[in-house]
């Protein structure tokens, strides 16, 4: 049935400071190395106010509008910033995300992979940080379980950091189960064990510095995919971060490009079970350039494979 590859020319327009990691060129590189694959391409669409009102409050969102300069920059924290393109870019990355969860529960396609920008799975509530404003993933879940009907969803972040947007957005969601790997200690400073969600729908997977791929797949065959088949989701959606490289500069796990490889293998075969193969992944972060367009690639050329 194949692959959606699902983009917007708009995410480009989000222009963060002179060295900052979350860098335009990130999504070129993906783009480019995605050049010659198999995909139906799609424009991502500008989200309506009511997807992002699923996790956000209006109050947050006339908060950003507010904030938005007509130059320049705006800085919303440490490491958060606004530029005058920044929230049409967020409204397409949001909007990406929304209609990949449409394309595949319309048959569209088997999966689809959204190389959008600002990432999303850092973004609380009302509280943007983490290089994130919305919270994408969390949103695509909510719209696949109130829009679509769907009675699970699945959500898999194996980005370095913490999904600590994601797992606050549907920490009382008994509908979603969040799994999620990451380097701890680390930023954000969340992602414990013991955090386990309203209703034990989160399984957090620390994983320490320098522990390799090695670590990962054992953390993963375990733990997470017992817990993930057991749970049988109608979907599955990935937060799918490359900075675990051993190449990237802000974190220290020592993933390979054949563990993003192994590891989106490993999840679209669970997806073949209770999914029908449904696989959603959100880019979110990876700042190494070339470690960022190889590890892409190998994800998305796993998806293409299995949803032929």
């Amino acid at each position: 049935m194949g692959t959606a590859l699902i983009t917007h020319a708009d995410c480009l327009d989000h222009v963060t400071p002179e060295g900052h990691p979350e860098q335009v060129a990130r999504l070129d590189h993906v783009l480019h190395a995605l050049q010659g694959l198999d995909l139906l391409r799609i424009a991502a669409p500008r989200c309506e106010d009511r997807d992002i009102l699923r996790v956000h409050p209006q109050s947050y969102l006339d908060r950003l509008i507010a904030a938005l300069p007509g130059e320049g920059h705006h800085r919303l924290d440490e490491d958060t910033w606004l530029s005058p393109g920044s929230l049409e870019a967020a409204r397409r990355a949001v909007g990406g995300a929304v209609r990949a969860v449409d394309a595949v529960m319309a048959n569209e396609v088997r999966s689809a992979f959204c190389a959008t920008r600002p990432p999303g799975h850092h973004a609380e509530a009302e509280t943007p940080m983490g290089f994130c404003l919305f919270g994408n993933a969390a949103i695509a879940a909510r719209h696949a379980l109130d829009h679509h009907g769907l009675d699970r969803v699945a959500i898999v972040d194996f980005d370095v950091h913490h999904g600590n947007g994601t797992q606050a957005l549907l920490w009382d969601e008994p509908r979603a189960l969040l799994i999620t790997s990451q380097q701890y200690p680390l930023w954000p400073g969340t992602g414990a064990a013991d955090e386990t969600g309203g209703h034990d729908n989160v399984l957090n997977l620390p994983l320490p510095p320098g522990s390799g791929g090695a670590a990962m797949r054992a953390a993963y065959e375990g733990q997470a995919f017992a817990r993930l088949e057991a749970f049988q989701p109608e979907l599955i959606i990935l937060s799918a971060g490359f900075d675990a490289h051993a190449d990237d500069p802000l974190a220290e796990l020592e993933w390979t490009v054949e563990d993003f490889r192994w590891l989106t293998h490993e999840l679209c075969r669970i997806a073949q079970g209770s999914a029908q193969g449904r696989v959603v992944s959100v880019l979110e972060g990876g700042y190494d350039l070339r470690a960022l367009a190889d590890s892409a690639r190998a994800h998305v050329e796993e998806l293409i494979e299995a949803g032929r």
